[in-house]
């Protein structure tokens, strides 16, 4: 094999080429440095003495099945000024690593569309050797994100399992880049991004959030200039889980057999959009049957619908007409929890019809937190928390199936 080889299929430079040893199903390559001048890895000083060499082996991106090795005599070395004896730098290999650059390289390319079982398995090496090489990479390049150049941002939670364990995490609405993922939920877990995002200067003008008292006060606590944007997903979904409890409510104070049967099983069609109601199964004329027979259901049904017209307004002023019109109609019905409801949406209109400066919401970040639930269950779980935090960082470069 020529010593162009090295360079050109292993990226090994700066070597040359003696023989080939074929030992067990490996493929051996062994090599020497080339002459080249002695320094201290440490502090660069070439005042030093020989002390020896040391065989070691490097594996190297495999050819075929065949795993490959790069085996080499290293120099070791007496620092005078250090006065400590190391082994002088590999340039193929990083520091204290038993696998080549390319090699690395090669593991990181095919993680893109396998398993770290899989890429492990495939190379013959061990899972945490591929995790290691993953969680070098990601920390490299997605640790500390840049925050200089971001100007509107999302947040919201999601929970990762049982025992209420929840992450907090941060949107780029421009880039759909996770620039920050916090344990737990609530203001402690934003601080850390709070003083990072201070230190960068960058000016945030727009925050889109649900209406969560925690996430209001650590807006307007640590980003006075900036606007709150409600979700009106999360504005919706509130709503549904108000008519739900409506339903529920209505069911148990029914009388007779006939209201209880009809009231059964319709909280599904409550919460669908009318156009999404399937006609084979008779679902538009089951909701119907269901909303003739209580007057206050169906008032809270049409109560949903109207309230969807607040983001489908031309300007502001028409949609601020319309909301104020609703919340007059829902203290009106006396329907209780439709009252309450209503005083809800007047203490935080102002945030609802921020969304006309600045149309966004949290949408981008609820298709990021099932990407991160798939990424989870995949990979049956993360032990190393630090690890799954990389992962979510890297999830807006992922061009491939989430894999573990």
């Amino acid at each position: 094999m020529s010593t162009s080889l090295l360079y050109h299929g292993f990226g090994i430079n700066g070597y040359q080429y003696v023989r080939t040893i074929y030992r067990k199903g490996k493929v051996i390559f062994c090599i020497i440095p080339k002459a080249f001048s002695l320094c201290c890895p440490i502090c660069g000083s070439k005042r030093v003495k020989r002390r020896g060499t040391k065989t070691r082996m490097f594996r190297t991106i495999p050819i075929g099945l065949k795993s490959v090795f790069i085996q080499i005599p290293i120099q070791r070395i007496e620092c005078q000024r250090c006065h400590i004896i190391r082994q002088v730098k590999i340039k193929f290999a990083k520091w204290r690593r038993s696998y080549t650059k390319a090699f690395e390289y090669y593991a990181l390319a095919l993680s893109q569309h396998m398993t770290i079982l899989d890429v492990a398995n495939h190379l013959g090496v061990s899972w945490d050797t591929i995790k290691d090489i993953q969680k070098r990479y990601l920390s490299k390049k997605y640790k500390y994100p840049r925050l200089k150049n971001i100007t509107h941002i999302a947040i919201d939670e999601i929970s990762i399992g049982k025992g209420h364990r929840y992450l907090t995490v941060v949107l780029d609405l421009k880039t759909g880049a996770v620039i920050f993922v916090g344990d737990g939920r609530g203001v402690d877990s934003l601080k850390p991004f709070f003083k990072r995002l201070k230190y960068s200067k960058a000016e945030i003008k727009a925050v889109a959030i649900d209406m969560s008292p925690s996430y209001i006060a650590a807006v307007l606590e640590n980003l006075p200039e900036s606007t709150i944007v409600f979700d009106h997903f999360h504005v919706i979904k509130l709503l549904n889980d108000k008519l739900s409890q409506l339903r529920r409510s209505l069911h148990r104070e029914a009388e007779g057999p006939l209201q209880k049967k009809v009231l059964k099983g319709t909280r599904w069609l409550l919460l669908k959009n009318a156009c999404n109601l399937n006609e084979r199964k008779n679902e538009k004329e089951r909701l119907e049957e269901a909303l003739s027979l209580n007057k206050p259901l169906a008032t809270a049904y049409y109560l949903k619908e109207d309230l969807k017209q607040v983001w489908k307004q031309v300007c502001k002023s028409d949609a601020k007409t319309i909301l104020t019109d609703w919340i007059k109609k829902a203290q009106s019905t006396g329907i209780t929890i439709l009252q309450k409801f209503a005083k809800t949406l007047a203490g935080h209109a102002f945030g609802i019809l921020n969304y006309y400066d600045y149309p966004i919401s949290t949408g981008p970040l609820e298709g990021t937190n099932n990407k991160i639930k798939t990424l989870q269950k995949q990979a049956y779980g993360y032990r190393d928390m630090d690890f799954f935090k990389l992962k979510i960082y890297g999830l807006h470069k992922a061009k491939y199936a989430l894999v573990g």
